[in-house]
């Protein structure tokens, strides 16, 4: 069974950040995604769950740019965005975690954290990096998401299954993302990895992020998040929140079927808000 950090203390005002209207894309005469309404805001984690097929890769793509959509707003604070390439969607502060995350491994850790960003100091044509901001600026972003004293010369060879995601979301934090879209490791992590993982989650979550995970883990999911958003052939199936179920009920519905119809239309008709986001 999964593990991670308990949640600690109230998020911050949740204001949304990312709003999905009737979003659709198409792939020829298919709908991967078909008038799709979906909120994320600000200091919550929405885990998005479903099966193979379901929508949750396209909706990646289109959170982080790789995919445009076809139909419908995607809004940022309010403001329609169309991102045409993942420079964009970074441009516009959405950062993307991706599953199996790929270093230069024959670099240092400082040196994959800045990433062609790397601080200066000086003035042309004598201007120099600034390697001593640089190795501390790492340190402390690491340490911010639960790994402390990180050695930033090490080769990134030497970080392990939840380190290289940690320091992404760490990499995200100190260049001033809102929104993080974290594409859940397929790479199988011990327990104490998987709590790394999700300390730097939770890290994010409190700095006010909005975070949008995927993930194939129900009890995982219920764990760390505060909503999920349930897809099934492009669409929303549910959209709950932590006190709407609990592990076993938001496994049992992973699997679809007449539970999650059921409960779907008796929530839906309970909060009929449900139903527009």
């Amino acid at each position: 069974m999964s593990t991670a950090p308990p949640r600690d203390g109230a998020a911050p005002a949740r204001r949304a950040l990312i709003e999905l209207r009737r979003l659709t894309v198409r792939y020829g005469n298919v709908d991967a995604l078909a008038r799709l309404n979906a909120t994320f805001r600000a200091g919550e984690i929405t885990c998005v769950l479903g099966e193979n097929g379901s929508g949750k890769t396209t909706l990646v793509a289109v959170l982080s740019g790789l995919r445009r959509h076809d139909d419908g707003s995607l809004l940022l604070d309010g403001e329609p965005m169309r991102f045409r390439s993942p420079r964009q969607a970074r441009a516009a502060g959405i950062a993307t975690v991706w599953p199996d995350l790929a270093v230069a491994p024959l670099l240092s850790v400082w040196r994959n954290f800045f990433l062609g960003a790397e601080p200066t100091r000086g003035v042309w044509p004598l201007r120099r990096l600034d390697l001593d901001r640089a190795r501390d600026a790492t340190v402390r972003a690491m340490a911010r998401v639960g790994v402390p004293d990180v050695d930033p010369d090490a080769p990134a060879s030497a970080l392990q299954a939840g380190e290289r995601q940690s320091l992404a979301i760490a990499r995200a934090l100190h260049f001033g993302a809102r929104a993080l879209i974290v594409d859940e490791p397929t790479t199988p992590m011990t327990m104490a990895r998987q709590t790394l993982f999700g300390q730097a989650v939770l890290a994010a979550r409190g700095q006010g992020l909005a975070i949008v995970m995927v993930t194939n883990n129900p009890r995982y999911a219920h764990l760390i998040g505060d909503r999920f958003l349930l897809l099934a052939g492009g669409q929303v199936a549910g959209n709950l929140t932590r006190d709407d179920v609990d592990a076993d009920m938001l496994t049992a519905l992973m699997a679809g079927g007449e539970e999650l119809s059921t409960l779907t239309a008796t929530l839906t008709a309970l909060h009929p808000e449900l139903g527009e986001r």
